[in-house]
């Protein structure tokens, strides 16, 4: 496929491509023009083996819906979407000015010219809200400015839709670019998306009329620790209005946090401000967008789902009862400082923490497969448990009430790298001395060959969780 990437090429006898932009670990991106409209559009050429190898097909799939369902005069527009056998093809709209941050690392912006961008940003967030789309990842890298200087949200990939949330009416996947996070994000609790995305709103809009960060630390806890205060300073140029609407806008607590729609009827806000409805202002494109059901129903990806829209938040988190082997769950940069004990961020957060369920985590170079065949084994061998699985988790449950009720335990599998996995066994009812004598009895002796923690026949559990912690931080 490497001549399909030369300059010159005609792809799908409809775009000539052109010189390239930029490109990730997954993905190029070229300028192309439209043959027949003479249109310049950008084309992100996706390696399809190489998303699927990680487990990013339902991640590219949601990217498509969302940015199908939230076209807007300031987001980056999808045009269409084609496949071939080793590529999926984005043709996407050409913004040609480049990212806000290349603007804004020249020096601060005037306040007119911040305000501008701000309200383009919220209008078009505002717009995403209404569609159920959370972005999770605002920053000035992800602004773009057209060559009339109009402001364009892009990059959805770690985006999540309404039907993410889970029971609890909240997401809980943790995401985005630690300055720029909301604090209720790295809590592990349960956040709202609209609220996390107006913090970032927030900090952008901070970075805009200072030139810099409110939150910047070389040492990631003490970023942590000041963002979860709200430790802040404004500059002595900044606005009087700007301040009181910022200080309403980064506040720590999502409870009292300024919503969109109080937002949106600022005074400092509205100065200016024209109003825009989604896609009926948009110029009509001569490229007609194809749905995301057609286009993957053309892209075959061997035993990997294709439904047409996600519905878990996390992409590699799977209905076991639809898919065979279960599927780890990735972590992220924010899971692994988590793992450790000596990392926990919750003490910023919670104020009640009476109760502490115990737990292990365990590092594996096995596959997944392997260490829920051992479970399934385990259960069937003692007859002691009762196990199903669901959402990506291994659901152990007694067959007999103990002390306490019934003991259920949860086992959940994540991708550190893809040849090292970490266990988690957590108690989420039951007697804790029952838990205990589960662990060192049965469970224990039948991860033996696979754990690396239990390397000593006599090491029990908890000694096993303290080798590990370390571990995750190696392999990254």
């Amino acid at each position: 496929m490497k001549e399909m990437e030369k300059k010159g090429t005609i792809l799908f006898n409809k775009y000539e491509l052109g010189r390239l932009l930029g490109q990730g670990n997954f993905a190029k991106v070229y300028y192309a023009r439209h043959i027949i409209s003479g249109q310049s559009v950008a084309i992100k050429i996706v390696d399809k083996e190489k998303v699927s190898r990680v487990g990013m097909i339902n991640q590219i799939k949601r990217e498509i819906s969302v940015m199908r369902l939230v076209q807007h005069p300031n987001i980056v527009q999808l045009y269409e979407v084609m496949a071939s056998k080793t590529k999926i093809y984005f043709a996407m709209e050409y913004v040609k000015g480049g990212e806000l941050f290349n603007t804004v690392s020249k020096g601060r912006l005037q306040e007119d010219q911040a305000r501008n961008y701000f309200q383009q940003l919220v209008s078009a967030i505002d717009f995403c809200h209404s569609r159920g789309v959370y972005h999770r990842d605002l920053k000035p890298e992800n602004l773009l400015l057209d060559e009339n200087g109009n402001l364009k949200i892009s990059d959805f990939g770690l985006s999540a839709l309404l039907e993410s949330r889970r029971q609890d009416g909240l997401l809980h996947t943790t995401c985005g670019t630690p300055a720029y996070v909301a604090p209720e994000v790295i809590n592990k609790q349960g956040y709202d998306g609209a609220k996390a995305d107006i913090w970032s709103c927030g900090v952008v809009l901070y970075v805009l009329l200072a030139g810099f960060l409110p939150f910047h630390e070389t040492n990631i806890m003490d970023l942590y620790r000041k963002v979860s205060r709200g430790d802040y300073r404004f500059p002595n140029w900044f606005p009087s209005e700007a301040r009181k609407l910022l200080s309403k806008i980064l506040d720590p607590d999502p409870c009292t946090r300024i919503t969109v729609s109080k937002l949106m009827e600022n005074s400092w806000f509205l100065k200016g401000f024209k109003h825009v409805n989604g896609p009926n202002e948009l110029e009509v494109s001569p490229i007609t967008p194809k749905d995301v059901s057609n286009v993957f129903n053309s892209i075959d990806f061997g035993s990997t789902s294709t439904s047409n829209s996600p519905k878990k938040e996390d992409e590699n988190v799977e209905d076991t009862e639809n898919v065979s082997p279960m599927k780890p769950t990735c972590l992220n940069a924010f899971d692994i400082i988590s793992l450790s004990p000596g990392f926990d961020l919750s003490g910023l957060f919670k104020k009640d923490q009476n109760k502490h369920q115990p737990e292990a985590r365990f590092t594996t170079s096995k596959p997944p497969s392997m260490i829920v065949s051992i479970f399934e084994q385990l259960a069937h061998v003692s007859k002691k448990f009762k196990i199903h699985k669901k959402d990506g988790i291994m659901h152990l449950e007694s067959n007999k009430e103990g002390r306490k009720g019934l003991l259920k335990i949860d086992a959940e599998i994540f991708e550190v790298a893809p040849m090292l996995h970490v266990l988690e066994i957590k108690k989420t009812s039951g007697d804790t001395i029952e838990y205990n004598d589960f662990c060192d009895r049965d469970l224990r002796p039948a991860l033996r060959d696979i754990v690396w923690g239990w390397q000593e026949d006599n090491a029990p559990p908890y000694i096993a969780q303290q080798q590990v912690q370390q571990q995750p931080e190696q392999a990254v």
